[in-house]
């Protein structure tokens, strides 16, 4: 009994990749609030690893509306590199206010698997992923995470590798 007590709830997402057969590991982080009252995670805890933590980030293009680059946590995204990879002349950031009722996800939850899954938007994974055996996306809940193989995330979410960093 006690090694249930360990394991967390499971999320949409996890259960996702469970019944595709996809490994992975859940991770909880702290989080806490910025002075915007946005909940932000602590990943400091992983030091030199913290590359390997990956952001989503929901866009909209002129052409293709809703979108999403996933990059790691310590880079920024390009918008002219997100642009011309999704066949868009100009991406911006989906405006925070939007982002709940696009998504389903509040800020800090947004995850590819979930909003691939839910909606069937558009997704574009940081080609630097590709050279890690693991790399963390959310897990749909703030402060929650999945590692797992980069070429599985591309599959569960149709993704496309491509240079999105600035």
């Amino acid at each position: 009994m006690a090694k249930k007590k360990n394991k967390l709830e499971k999320t949409l997402v996890e259960k996702i990749l469970d019944r595709n057969k996809i490994p992975y590991e859940q991770t909880q982080f702290t989080t806490h609030e910025d002075s915007g009252g946005v909940a932000q995670m602590d990943t400091s805890i992983l030091n030199e690893k913290e590359h390997l933590v990956y952001k989503t980030l929901v866009c909209t293009g002129n052409k293709t509306g809703p979108l999403v680059g996933v990059i790691p946590v310590t880079e920024h995204l390009s918008m002219k590199k997100l642009a011309k990879n999704s066949g868009n002349k100009k991406c911006e950031m989906l405006p925070l206010k939007d982002l709940e009722k696009t998504t389903g996800y509040v800020h800090g939850a947004n995850t590819p698997i979930g909003i691939y899954f839910k909606h069937h938007f558009p997704i574009f994974l940081d080609s630097s992923m590709k050279n890690e055996v693991k790399i963390g996306v959310s897990s749909g809940k703030v402060g929650r995470s999945v590692f797992l193989n980069p070429d599985d995330l591309q599959k569960i979410t149709d993704g496309k590798f491509c240079d999105l960093l600035e």
